[in-house]
């Protein structure tokens, strides 16, 4: 079991995304993880001014949420696509933070009501997750026409979702399980 933090990308008052959020942090308690559920939305910081590390008295929730991400082993994050890539409250509450994420890696779960799943905001965010030093997994996980894969509760209706997962959050596992052991002899700074 590993402590895996999932980040919501959406806040809007009707995203389907949180559907998909809790459904992959059901599965990965499933598979036997501890999950830290960060939703934008719950936490509700404000727009980036200064990075944790450069603050001289953060708020009890910006020291919760930097806990959380400092305790991860890896990152899980769903995003929506916004005008060809991630939404901005995702960026900003993974912007708050830099040396929390080093060698650990990050897994993109995208979704769009369109037929290519939120690829481009994968793609976009592939490069932020590369600044931040959470290299990101060669496959990600995209989620086509979502508002028909799961049901107004949040249930998945298309079953063969949960075999590709399987398969995704496999690879994940790996990496995570490969950069944990690689940290635990050393690294470069």
């Amino acid at each position: 079991m590993v402590n895996i933090a999932v980040f919501v990308g959406s806040v809007r008052r009707d995203r389907k995304g949180i559907r998909v959020a809790r459904w992959i942090e059901k599965t990965l308690q499933e598979r036997n993880h501890k999950v830290s559920f960060i939703d934008p939305m719950e936490i509700d910081l404000p727009i980036l001014d200064r990075m944790y590390k450069e603050m001289d008295n953060p708020s009890q929730k910006i020291v919760e949420l930097r806990n959380k991400i400092k305790d991860a082993e890896g990152y899980v994050s769903v995003t929506p696509e916004y005008n060809r890539s991630t939404s901005s409250a995702l960026k900003n509450t993974l912007d708050y933070f830099l040396e929390e994420y080093y060698f650990k890696p990050s897994a993109i779960v995208s979704y769009s009501p369109g037929m290519f799943g939120g690829i481009n905001a994968a793609q976009q965010l592939r490069l932020i997750f590369a600044e931040l030093g959470a290299p990101t997994i060669p496959s990600s996980f995209a989620i086509p026409q979502v508002h028909k894969v799961f049901d107004a509760n949040g249930n998945l209706i298309d079953e063969s979702y949960n075999k590709r997962v399987g398969k995704f959050l496999d690879e994940f596992e790996w990496y995570m399980n490969a950069l944990t052991n690689q940290r635990a002899i050393g690294t470069p700074y």
